[in-house]
Order: structure tokens, then C-alpha cells, then sequence
């Protein structure tokens, strides 16, 4: 949000609505109502001297209504802007009494007068990016929410876990403020049901976190016994299999597969009892100190004016209707959609959509790119080399996060103590807009030169606070950061004076380090303006005509005679799009577009370069090329497991889904006269050997059923599974399955199914072995065929790929994204992306999103004529140097080589492709290389600092000299 709100071309108008859209594709009109807040917004600093004096207290929606707040606050902690609101329970607006805040506020920010303020606004395209709204699980009875004082939903309990929270973090009870020594969540409360309030459709992340809020309870409440009740656990995502894993061995934790109901609420302790089926015990009632309701998700609320506003079609879920080969596409031209108005999607899915609807934008306004543009201008830097220090120390509450462990008053009056410091003071969220100007401020005014941070991790926020510090006219490396929020107060929340005095000698270590800070610059590089895409699936062939469609030149590389990757064996999804059509309209569109170079038959034998500045060798069709490219996309896509079990290879009637899926379009009749077909789930996967789910084999054995079965009626189908994970809008698929006679059985992976070729009654068939959890007993099933979903599994060129491009495998074998949420489409090494199945097992919409994603990110770097790399590199001291090339081999990135001189072999840094990780530093046996930003002298004085001259002279009794 804090970036968003300082981007020199982004203007965020909040409270704010749309109330008319005129226009088409490239020239719409908006009309837009800004609603009055009573508060002027260029006035307020965000004190909250207004909350403090008003009288009057409502329920606060921001916290689900746990706790209080005033008729004037600001919404959340961290709101952009950080700016109060006066809603309709203010005294003054419903009876025209009061008026305290405007006498209290000291900057005037108070307006009355205020009102809803009409605005227009052309713009060439539009992006509905509305979000969800929960489920109510109050609309129904039968989970006692709203009656019940200890049934909550899961975002009631996010709340109760957040530091920002009712309870700053500690998690309570809303009945007695007691900590719960039982909780019990309820999975699927709204969703995947057909009765009347609920939605027929799986919500996709309520399995996930809820996983997610066991792991942080057990984390604050290692005794607290935790009881997960669910259908099927789907953890379909990216490590979501391991982390299912993780929640599920904690000890006192329970997974019970079971639907259940809310029993009663017991006067006495007002705790809960639920109501519950087991295999072995028949019915039980348990009770629990806290019940939570995993809610699903449901459309946005106004979701029918949207689509009467913009124009749009919804889906028979109230989703937005989107293209089958495109989903970023609404049904009108000009208008995209992004994150969970789509569907149900999780935050990585919702960032690669975003990132996707930005390049679809691009696409549609190309013609505009850099007319409108505004450069952010700095003020000139002050040279501080011949200065003092003169430290200033910014210490963040970051609303409870750290406010509510660390004595914050007392930590800056310790740093005001401190060798160099002239200035100290605490901020309530230093990260916000309002704080980052203060600190620009104090620097000027108070003429500093250094600047420490104690907030969060640099990890996140650093770049924020630099661009901060550029903006008072000094060099951004004067910048430290002291973590005491991940290092401190999330870690040591039960002690808060020792974590008090762990800030305080965090902070000292980070000011030590600053006083030896140095000016550094960084480095601008000119941008090579075409684009690689390694790889020639639906993913890698979108990606590339995205970028193309913007201008810049593509080169498709495909390993194989043609392009089209796995695609080329799937005909149909299961939503019905026919893929060959679909393919060969896309091949035809990449063959056609001038821009796109296509490479068949192409193996890479070299790849090298940085950011904006690549040289990848290839030999293809072409013959040996030398591609020059500023950017490239890793869209290398996945193979199919070769099953190794049940009788796969030695019986022709053992086939895998995509083997099935061949023969139903070539309408085999010898299949589809079949009486009995069998199909086992999650075969090559969710085992020691690869650790994930394959993501598309439940929704793939759905639609092969449903093919098959509308081919032969009269056909058994017979799914052998673990979990059914249909998840989202595919639900109804997996219960159109069942409507059909389509059977499921579940098994247990310590008691598989067994298979055996056999001579049946009549006929020869493959007999399964399986125990059906509802009976307790062995089933013999006789089947004609048998399907196995078999896995996903990484290409087998990734590891060749990785190695080449500089880019990290995951554990599983696919490709390691830079972050899983944040930034789901990069990798570490800068100016190289990600798409498609290299990145996971997906299906091809999500594919689609993803191949978008990547080539929005590719865009934001290739519309630049510049990049500028970091200053904080490696620099050789030849003096020093004996050319042994320990440091060269070190280097994960190739920016060291060694030259000869006159005075031999002398090791050189190429500063572009330094990452600044220190390797070399650390095996340099003669100390001839120096890390800029972090030397010795810097490392060293943090060290010294950790514990103070007088602290060792008194722990072990030295003389004041010795030290």
C-alpha cells in the first residue's frame, strides 16, 4: 500500500465509489462520488487526538466487532492514507450535538461541511480488482454464530492472533477474555454445500489457513489442543502438502475427517459442544472452550450493480465471467478483472493475476506508453564525508507488533544516550506515508547524516526507508535497519523487559554500524529491449505474445519439432474449452506475429549477463545463434510421472489419464463399451519421494469420468482417492460426478489398493483390493481398465535450466519463485521469470494468469531505456590479491574472473553481476576483497557493540585497559 501511495503515477483515492461508466474500449468516462470523510485529509497528521476526546464508542468492523472504537479513527493501523474518518455514529452528524474533535483537533482537520464530492475521469481501460466478502455463517442457525458467545468465524480469529488485534495477539475467549484450552475449527462453513445460503462451490483457502491459524496457536499456546473437522484436506498449492504435514504432527493436534454440527453451549462455562461421526466409536459429542468457523468466500456484496455499472456478465456464482482462454478478460472489451473476483483464490494466485491484468493493460494501451508518465525528482544530495555523524534513531511500534513488548518511550530515551545520536523519536508505523515524510523532515531540519530504523525486516521495508532517506538529500546507504519486531518482539512476546533491552542493544549495534556507513552509488545500465522465453507450452507462447503485442521483440525457444509442450495431449478441460482448436488458433498467432522469433528443436548451450544485459547461445533449427535479450521467461513446463506400480507397462488395460483422455477423442470403442473402469488417485505424488500434490489429477479423473460416462451411460466408474481436490468453481464438476453414479471410495495411504490381472466371469479383468472406510471392509472391484492419475513431475530440463540461467529448484524439483506471495513470478536473479507448470502443477487457466504475470513483470523491466543495479558490491584490493581464485570459485554468479597483469593473476569484480552476498569475502584468505556496505569496520563495530566495554569489564573482571 505504502508504495502504491508513493509511485509518482499512482493517485489512490479511497472512500471513494464508482458511480457511472460511459464509453468503450480505450475512451471510457467514469464518474466517480468521493464520499465525505469530515475530515480534511491535508491537515491530518493521524495523531488520533480526535479518537481520544470523542464520546462516543461502536463496535469496530476493522476487528470483527470484538472490540471497541470511536465514531471518528482511522480505519487500521497502517491505513494509506493514515488519515481519520467521522462515520454516521457521530453525535454531531446524527443530532447536531458535540463537536468535540473539532475542538480538539490542533491542525484545523475537522470539516462538517463536507460533501460528496462528483468526479470524472477518462481512462483508456479499466481493472475490477473488488476482492470478496465472507460468508456469514449467521444468515443460518445451525452453527449458533452470533448466539453462541464462543463460536467465531476465522477471520473473528485472525483478528484474536493479531498483535493490531481486540487482545493485541493473545488469543481469548469473547466470552470471558480466558484462554482456550480446546479450539475446534469447522472446515467448509458456507461452502461446498447446495442447501439454501450456502455455496456449492469450494472456497480453495479455507484448508490452508486454517493450518495456517493451528501453527501460530500452537506457536503462542504450545498446550492448547487443537481439533481440525473436515471433509477433504485440500492443500493443492505450492508447499501446501508439506505444510498440511507440518500442522498435522504437532502434538495435540487432531485432523478428524468428519461432517459435524454445533450441539449446544454448555451456561456454566459457556463452552461449546460439537457433534461428530467416527469409524470406530459411531457418534460423539466433545466439548471445546472455542469453536471457529472456517468461512468460505463469497462474490463482492454489490456484485450486480458492478456488473451493471461496468457493463460485465457474471457467472452462475456471481463471479465475474471471464474468457475460458484468457480469465483476465471480462465479457466486455477494455474492462480486465484480477485476484478473488475471478474465483476463489489465494493471495499468491491474486498477486500473479494482478501482475497479469497489468500487462493485459499494457497490451490495450500501448500506444500510450511513457506519454503520461512523471520521473520521480530528488533533491540533490548533501556530501557528509567531512562531517560527524550525526545519528537520528526512529523506533516503530508498528501498532502492537512491537508497541505492545518493547517499552518504546524507554528505548528512545536509551538511544538519545548513545555515542552520535542527536535525535530520537518514536512513530506509531514508521512504514506509513505520514512517517516516511517525518524522517525526511527531521533530516533536513536537523541536519542528519545517518539515519537507524528500528522497525521490521529490511527484507521487506528496507528499499521504503532508503527511498525515504534520498528524499531528505543524503546518500541511501546511510540508511541501518534494526529488526526488532521479527527478531525481538515476535519471538521474546512473553518477556517483555528482556526483549525491552534487546531493542535497546539492537539499536546500539545498528548506530555503531552507522557512524562507519559510506556513500556509495548505484549503477545504471542501459536495457537490451527483447525478451527470451525458454519454452513453447500454452504458458510460454501466451507470455510471448503479450510482450510482443507491446512492442518488443521475442525469441520462443521450444525444445521439441513443435510447439505446443503437454497441451498437444489434452482435448478438452474440464469447464469443456476444446484445446487442439484452441492450440492451433495460438500457434497460428505466434507464427504470425512479426516480432516473434520461434525456435524449434533448441537447446541452450550457454546463458549469460544481468539485469537487462542477457547473451544466450542456442542451437535450434536456426543453427547456432547468439540471442542478445534484456529479460527472460523460464516457461519450461512439466512431464507426466511414468508410473512404476499396478501392473503400468505390463497390461495394456493400465493406462494414465492422459493415455485415457487420447483414447476417449479417438472414441475407442473397445473403452467405451467397457463395463467397469477404475480409477486410483495420486499416483508418483504425496509420498517420500515427491512431497506435493499434483494439483490437476482429481479435476482431470472428474472430467474424464464425465466423459466417458456420457459416452456409456450404463459404464461403472469406480475413483480410488485420498482427498478429492476439486477446488474453487470445480466443486460442482466433482458433484455433477456423483449425481451420475459415478462411485468414490476413499482410501488411507498406509492401506492402498491392491491390483491383480485375473480371469473374472466370462472375461479377463483387473480385480482391486480396497477397504471402504464407511463398511470396515475389503471391496473387490472387476475392471475392464484401469486409470491412474498419475503425477506431475518436473521436466526433466529444469536442473539444465536452473544451472544456466542462475535460478533455484525448489525441493520438489520446480522452479523456486523469489517469494511465494509476494513476488510468485520472479526469481532471485534479477531480470529472469517464471511461468506455467516449471513454476507448479496448474491448470491451463491458471497457466494463462501466470504466463501474464510474468510478461507484465518482463514489461516493467524492458519499457525502461535504464536499470540501475545496488551499490552494495564487491571491489578488490590488488595489493592484496595473489590471484589463487578461491573467491572466482566461490562466486555463485560469475562476477569475479581472473586477469592477468604485470604483476600476475589479480582477481576482478564485474560490479553488475555481483550480488553483494559476501561469499568471496569470507573465503578470501588474504583479505583482499571488500564488501561495500558491509566491511569489516562495519561488521566489527556492531560486534563491539553487542555488549558494552563496562558490561565485560564487570563479567569477567578485567582492567579497563585490557578491554
Amino acid at each position: 500500500m505504502v508504495e502504491a501511495d508513493r509511485h509518482a503515477n499512482i493517485e489512490i483515492l479511497t472512500y471513494t465509489e464508482v458511480k457511472d461508466v460511459e464509453g468503450k474500449e480505450g475512451d471510457f468516462k467514469v464518474t466517480l462520488i468521493k464520499k465525505p470523510r469530515y475530515i480534511i485529509e491535508d491537515k491530518c497528521t493521524g495523531c488520533a487526538t480526535c479518537a481520544e476526546y470523542c464520546p462516543v464508542l461502536i463496535p469496530d468492523p476493522y476487528n470483527q466487532e470484538l472490540s471497541t472504537n470511536k465514531a471518528v479513527h482511522i480505519y487500521f493501523s497502517i491505513a494509506v492514507p493514515l488519515v481519520s474518518y467521522i462515520d454516521e455514529n457521530c453525535l454531531y452528524l446524527k443530532e447536531k450535538k458535540c463537536r468535540i474533535c473539532e475542538a480538539v483537533c490542533e491542525n484545523g482537520a475537522i470539516d462538517f461541511s463536507q460533501q460528496p464530492e462528483k468526479m470524472e475521469i477518462k481512462v483508456g481501460a479499466i481493472l475490477l480488482s473488488p476482492g470478496f466478502e465472507p460468508f456469514d455463517p449467521g444468515v443460518k442457525n445451525e452453527y449458533g454464530y452470533g448466539k453462541m458467545s464462543n463460536v467465531v468465524t476465522s477471520l473473528d480469529f485472525e483478528r484474536l492472533l493479531s498483535a493490531t488485534g481486540p487482545y493485541e495477539g493473545e488469543v481469548k475467549r469473547p466470552s470471558d477474555q480466558k484462554h482456550p484450552h480446546k479450539i475446534a475449527w469447522i472446515q467448509c462453513v458456507g461452502s461446498r454445500r447446495v442447501t439454501e445460503g450456502d455455496n456449492s462451490y469450494c472456497s480453495a483457502v479455507c484448508c490452508t489457513y486454517t493450518q495456517k491459524q493451528v501453527l501460530l496457536t500452537k506457536d503462542h499456546y504450545p498446550d492448547v489442543e487443537c481439533t481440525i473437522f473436515h471433509n477433504d484436506i485440500r492443500s493443492h498449492g505450492k508447499d501446501f502438502e508439506t505444510y498440511y504435514q507440518r500442522a498435522a504432527d504437532l502434538p495435540g493436534v487432531k485432523f478428524v475427517r468428519s461432517y459435524v454440527s454445533i450441539g449446544k453451549e454448555i451456561p456454566e462455562t459457556e463452552n461449546v459442544t460439537i457433534r461428530y461421526s467416527t469409524p470406530d466409536e459411531g457418534v460423539k459429542e466433545e466439548e471445546f472452550d472455542l469453536v471457529v468457523l472456517s468461512i468460505g468466500i463469497n462474490p463482492p456484496a454489490d456484485h450486480n450493480e458492478l456488473a451493471e455499472k461496468f457493463g460485465i456478465e457474471l457467472n452462475s456464482h456471481n463471479f465475474c465471467k471471464t474468457n475460458p482462454v484468457n480469465p483476465i478478460e471480462t465479457s466486455c472489451p477494455g474492462i480486465f478483472v484480477s485476484g478473488a473476483f475471478q474465483g476463489p483464490l489465494d493471495i499468491p494466485e491474486s498477486v500473479i493475476t494482478a501482475s497479469g491484468a497489468g500487462s493485459q493493460c499494457g497490451e490495450f494501451l500501448d500506444y500510450r506508453r511513457g506519454k503520461l508518465t512523471q520521473e520521480r525528482i530528488y533533491p540533490p544530495e548533501r556530501d557528509v564525508s567531512e562531517e560527524e555523524p550525526r545519528v537520528g534513531v526512529f523506533v516503530c511500534h508498528c501498532g502492537a507488533n512491537i508497541g505492545r513488548v518493547v517499552d518504546v518511550p524507554s528505548t528512545v530515551e536509551y538511544a538519545l544516550t548513545l555515542p552520535n545520536v542527536v535525535y530520537a523519536q518514536e512513530q506509531l508505523f514508521s512504514c506509513t506515508t505520514n512517517s516516511a515524510k517525518e524522517i525526511a523532515d527531521i533530516v533536513k531540519e536537523k541536519g542528519l547524516n545517518r539515519v537507524v530504523v528500528a522497525a521490521c525486516s529490511p527484507r521487506t521495508l528496507e528499499p521504503l526507508f532508503r527511498d525515504t532517506v534520498r528524499e531528505a538529500g543524503i546518500n541511501q546507504y546511510f540508511l541501518e535497519m534494526s529488526n526488532i519486531r521479527e527478531h525481538n518482539s515476535w519471538v521474546h512476546s512473553m518477556e517483555k523487559e528482556e526483549s525491552t533491552q534487546k531493542a535497546k542493544d539492537l539499536i546500539r549495534m545498528g548506530t555503531a554500524r552507522a557512524c562507519h556507513l559510506e556513500s556509495l552509488q548505484e549503477i545504471d545500465l542501459p536495457v537490451n529491449k527483447t525478451a527470451l522465453v525458454v519454452g513453447g507450452g500454452i504458458a510460454g507462447m501466451n507470455c510471448a505474445l503479450s510482450i510482443a503485442r507491446q512492442g518488443h521483440d521475442v525469441y520462443l525457444l521450444e525444445k521439441d519439432k513443435d510447439l505446443g509442450g503437454m497441451a498437444r495431449r489434452i482435448h478438452s478441460t474440464l469447464e469443456g474449452l476444446d484445446v487442439q482448436a484452441y492450440l492451433r488458433d495460438l500457434v497460428q498467432k505466434i507464427y504470425q506475429h512479426p516480432l516473434i522469433h520461434v525456435c524449434l528443436n533448441s537447446a541452450i548451450t550457454d546463458a549469460a549477463g544481468y539485469i537487462g544485459n542477457f547473451v544466450t547461445r542456442v542451437k535450434s533449427d536456426r543453427g547456432l545463434m547468439e540471442i542478445k535479450h534484456g529479460a527472460a521467461v523460464i516457461a519450461t513446463g512439466a512431464d507426466e510421472y511414468k508410473p512404476t506400480e499396478y501392473l503400468y507397462d505390463e497390461d495394456e488395460r493400465v493406462m494414465t489419464q492422459l493415455e485415457l483422455e487420447e483414447q476417449i477423442s479417438e472414441e475407442n470403442e473397445k473403452l467405451i463399451n467397457a463395463q467397469t473402469l477404475v480409477m486410483i488417485q495420486c499416483i508418483g505424488c504425496r509420498n517420500e519421494e515427491r512431497n506435493y500434490c499434483a494439483r490437476v489429477c482429481c479435476s482431470q479423473a472428474i472430467k474424464n469420468a464425465l466423459k466417458l460416462k456420457e459416452m456409456n451411460p450404463d459404464m461403472d466408474i469406480y475413483v480410488l482417492f485420498r482427498d478429492m481436490r476439486t477446488y474453487g468453481l470445480m466443486e460442482d464438476y466433482y458433484r455433477e460426478a456423483s449425481e451420475n453414479d459415478v462411485k468414490f471410495i476413499r482410501y488411507e495411504p498406509d492401506d492402498k489398493p491392491e491390483v491383480e490381472a485375473v480371469e473374472g466371469e466370462g472375461r479377463p479383468v483387473l480385480r482391486m483390493a480396497v477397504t471402504d472406510p464407511i463398511l470396515g471392509q475389503k471391496l473387490a472391484v472387476d475392471a475392464d481398465y484401469l486409470v491412474l492419475s498419475a503425477a506431475v513431475i518436473p521436466s526433466e530440463k529444469s536442473k539444465e535450466v536452473s544451472e544456466l540461467f542462475k535460478v533455484t529448484l525448489g525441493p520438489d524439483g520446480f522452479f523456486k519463485e523469489a517469494h511465494v506471495k509476494l513476488r510468485p513470478v520472479d526469481f532471485a536473479t534479477e531480470g529472469v521469470f517464471l511461468c506455467g507448470t516449471a513454476h507448479y502443477p496448474k491448470h491451463i487457466s491458471e497457466a494463462i494468469n501466470q504466463s501474464y504475470g510474468a510478461a507484465g513483470r518482463a514489461i516493467a523491466l524492458l519499457s525502461h531505456d535504464t536499470v540501475t543495479v545496488s551499490g552494495s558490491v564487491c571491489e578488490v584490493d590488488e595489493s592484496k590479491c595473489m590471484g589463487c581464485g578461491a573467491c572466482a570459485s566461490a562466486c555463485t554468479y560469475a562476477a569475479i574472473t581472473l586477469r592477468d597483469t604485470r604483476q600476475g593473476k589479480k582477481a576482478e569484480v564485474n560490479p553488475v553481476l555481483c550480488k553483494g552476498d559476501g561469499l568471496c569475502n569470507a573465503k578470501c584468505p588474504t583479505g583482499a576483497i571488500r564488501l561495500k556496505h558491509f566491511t569489516d569496520e562495519e561488521i566489527l563495530s556492531q560486534i563491539d557493540a553487542a555488549i558494552p566495554s563496562e558490561e565485560i569489564i564487570q563479567k569477567f573482571d578485567l582492567a579497563v585497559g585490557d578491554v
